[in-house]
């Protein structure tokens, strides 16, 4: 016989697949599609398994994977939010709010209060574990835009300085990688990368 806590972690495993059909407003850096929401957190966590070295200082490694492979589950319930949609932005603490409800509720109880927990450590970036996974988090959008030649920067006509206020929290993460970051801004500015 199957347990009530077996059942509710399967539906929970089950649920989750929802994630690989919610489309980001990020392209595939060989321009063929737009990513997927599960895509962009398997690499956020191979991300965090190569460069936690840089983080701004020691992290719990396993902490951060759990964090950057969860955080964005909510988007089955609230898809993805356009960063620099200053319309779609305004409910979007609201739609996410719910959406963790409902999901991380499909678990049993100790489990939905750890993944709970995790998602509202990454949303709040008060612990070098939140901060780390949010620079990285950001980062990959940048990474994906620069090897583009900023192609969704320009359809979207964003400016460097939306971009380096929107990714700001990167520095507070990881000082190098916002160093890394401004050189790639610069570099993209000079190659007309952002809609004039």
């Amino acid at each position: 016989m199957v347990s009530d806590r077996f059942m509710k972690q399967m539906g929970f495993v089950v649920e989750m697949d929802k994630l690989k059909r919610i489309l980001r407003h990020t392209i595939l850096t060989d321009r063929s599609r737009e990513e997927t929401s599960a895509e962009h957190s398997w690499h956020l966590g191979v991300t965090a398994l190569i460069l936690s070295e840089y983080a701004e200082s020691e992290v719990d490694l396993l902490r951060v994977l759990k964090m950057v492979l969860i955080h964005d589950l909510v988007e089955i319930d609230a898809g993805d939010t356009y960063c620099y949609d200053q319309v779609e932005t305004q409910d979007q603490e609201e739609r996410e709010e719910k959406a963790a409800d409902r999901l991380f509720g499909l678990l049993p109880e100790d489990q939905a209060q750890e993944l709970r927990g995790l998602w509202e450590e990454f949303e709040a970036r008060k612990t070098p574990e939140a901060r780390f996974a949010v620079a990285l988090d950001r980062l990959q959008p940048i990474l994906q835009n620069y090897h583009t030649e900023g192609a969704m920067w320009k359809k979207n006509r964003i400016s460097r300085g939306q971009v380096v206020a929107r990714n700001q929290p990167i520095e507070d993460g990881s000082p190098a990688l916002w160093d890394y970051v401004v050189y790639l801004l610069d570099d993209a500015v000079k190659k007309g990368m952002f809609p004039r």
